[in-house]
């Protein structure tokens, strides 16, 4: 639809085509396991939201954030941005260890879910089948300066290619523990509240989600954890199984899900502008 407004990627991005994988709700759950190893970060999360009770909750508010952000309007996307800058903005965290009290709109706490979310989408994408060059993998880290400029953060403090991201990680494994807030996290993703009667189905298929996204983590995550995890590449061959699978599932009806951002971006901006990996390299 000529003179559609594309959004902050548009359907020339690699994060337009990658982000309508289904994989990344695997990468999703990695992300939040990675994030909880880093104490200052993880205790903003546990001293402002009751997580057992609403995880599902703030696991929805994260994908529709991704969703606005990555297949909305530019209006939609600045909008969700300056929503989530109000709410950090007023919430803080304390130490119990110094008695600290400090915003969890710091810089340093903000560029680690930023690095983290970005890291563990672009390693689960890959890992498990998509198709992207090491110039579309560093374009990719690039365009999420800008979802990192609308949670607060200085675009050209945050790493631009895959390189950077190595020296960041790199720079702040110091700083990583498994404390109790992350335990907590573990313990959680292993074992979500849910009704009774869906216990089976969290047996039978939430636990092999929590599983996979806790095997994909780096070899430092798994010794922070304390937990094994298999070889990695017997990981390789999972996430790729998996991949292959979800992807049997048409993407239409995958993305019938609320709240349909590819299938509205779809309607503004028309056919031509359905994400699919395989445009990538074209």
């Amino acid at each position: 639809m000529t003179g559609a407004d594309p959004g902050l990627f548009g359907p020339e991005s690699v994060t337009w085509q990658v982000h309508s994988d289904p994989m990344m709700w695997i990468a999703g759950v990695r992300a939040l396991y990675l994030q909880a190893l880093h104490p200052r970060a993880v205790r903003g999360v546990m001293q402002n939201s009751d997580v057992r009770r609403d995880a599902w909750g703030r696991l929805m508010r994260t994908a529709s954030f991704v969703g606005t952000t990555t297949y909305g309007t530019t209006e939609d996307a600045e909008r969700a941005g300056a929503r989530v800058r109000r709410i950090h903005r007023m919430l803080t965290a304390t130490d119990p260890d110094t008695g600290e009290r400090y915003g969890v709109d710091e810089p340093a706490l903000l560029m680690w879910v930023h690095c983290v979310e970005i890291d563990s989408y672009l390693h689960v994408a890959r890992r498990s089948g998509v198709r992207l060059t090491g110039a579309e993998a560093d374009r990719y880290v690039a365009e999420h300066r800008q979802s990192a400029r609308l949670v607060g953060l200085d675009p050209d403090a945050v790493p631009g290619d895959r390189a950077e991201m190595a020296e960041y990680f790199e720079k702040v494994r110091p700083d990583l523990a498994a404390g109790p807030e992350a335990r907590e996290v573990d313990d959680f993703l292993l074992r979500p509240p849910t009704h009774p009667l869906l216990v089976p189905a969290r047996e039978v298929l939430w636990r092999r989600v929590a599983h996979l996204a806790y095997a994909s983590l780096p070899p430092y995550a798994h010794e922070l954890y304390g937990r094994p995890a298999p070889a990695p590449a017997t990981v390789t061959r999972q996430l790729r199984l998996a991949g292959l699978l979800l992807r049997r599932i048409p993407a239409r009806v995958r993305w019938q899900l609320p709240p349909k951002h590819i299938l509205r971006a779809m309607a503004r901006l028309g056919p031509d502008a359905r994400p699919a990996p395989y445009k990538l390299g074209r």
